[in-house]
């Protein structure tokens, strides 16, 4: 923990193993670094596969490194079939940033789990603005228009869009309405991107969200770094329009979500696993048969919980 503390990126990457394994020392690294946590902003990047997401990561990282700023970054991955790790694409196009002691690139699996995001990633985060990042930019996967997770993990939400995936309406329509703070337009040298800009600001139109600004619209190609110095600015403005009052209530639902999460897991474990005495699958067998309904065998299993086994 002194080495990760002091920022050694090998203590780093050997704490993020055994917190995204679960293993037990998970805790007691996370309440270690818990307290030194907090201070870098996180920056979430979500939208459609192919829309260019980790190129415009690898270029925001370079506008940071400018500043001198360390930079972490988490790239979600969809997870293997067979092996269950990540599939490590996003590393593949941050290259430029292998040499580079001031970013630090973890890829992380899904295992499963929806929203974009993999079950680890906010106590990844913390690990990282623990060992000295000072910015934290969180690639989600990529999923679809159900992919709303990182706005309850991130300080500042980037939504990527790019024209000539389809149906453009479809793309920018439910619940990825809701969630950013800036649209970046990505690949805007191809053609459609005019059509997709007037699409969104027409659903912007009729979108209602009081008491939330709305969303910015960027135009960038980050293949060649045209619009990242202005991207890299409209986030340092809304990061520094967001302090106080509503940074502070991101911060609140996010520690709201991440208690709700923790123990949501930790009763699973608890009802699915030895220490419950094999009751969850003799009530999967009476719902089977039918002799049960799911509500009473929810009950059931509650009435059996045991405080004690919280900590075990």
């Amino acid at each position: 923990m002194d080495r990760l503390i002091s920022g050694e990126p090998r203590a780093l990457a050997r704490a993020i193993s055994i917190v995204e394994d679960r293993l037990p020392a998970a805790r007691e690294i996370v309440r270690t670094v818990y307290p030194r946590a907090g201070r870098a902003p996180i920056i979430g990047v979500t939208g459609p596969p192919g829309a260019g997401k980790s190129t415009l990561v690898d270029s925001l990282a370079v506008a940071y490194r400018k500043q001198d700023k360390r930079v972490g970054i988490i790239a979600v991955d969809p997870s293997s079939a067979f092996s269950g790790g990540a599939v490590l694409g996003d590393r593949i196009r941050m290259q430029r940033h292998s040499t580079d002691d001031g970013v630090f690139i973890r890829s992380m699996a899904t295992r499963g789990h929806f929203g974009g995001l993999a079950s680890a990633t906010v106590d990844v985060a913390d690990l990282m603005d623990a060992s000295g990042c000072e910015v934290v930019v969180i690639e989600t996967v990529g999923v679809g228009q159900d992919e709303v997770d990182v706005v309850r993990v991130a300080d500042v939400v980037l939504v990527v869009l790019v024209p000539g995936l389809g149906d453009d309406i479809q793309t920018i329509k439910a619940g990825i309405m809701e969630i950013p703070d800036i649209f970046v337009l990505n690949k805007a040298d191809r053609e459609g991107i005019d059509r997709l800009h007037g699409d969104l600001k027409t659903m912007l139109s009729l979108f209602d969200a009081p008491g939330r600004p709305e969303p910015r619209i960027l135009r960038t190609v980050a293949t060649s770094g045209e619009g990242i110095t202005e991207l890299h600015a409209a986030v340092a403005e809304f990061l520094a329009g967001a302090q106080g009052a509503v940074l502070e209530a991101r911060r609140r639902e996010r520690s709201r979500e991440r208690l709700l999460d923790l123990l949501r897991e930790r009763v699973l474990e608890w009802a699915a696993g030895p220490v419950s005495g094999g009751a969850f699958e003799r009530m999967v067998e009476d719902l089977t048969r039918r002799t049960m309904d799911p509500y009473s065998a929810a009950d059931l299993l509650l009435e059996r919980f045991d405080p004690e086994t919280r900590a075990s």
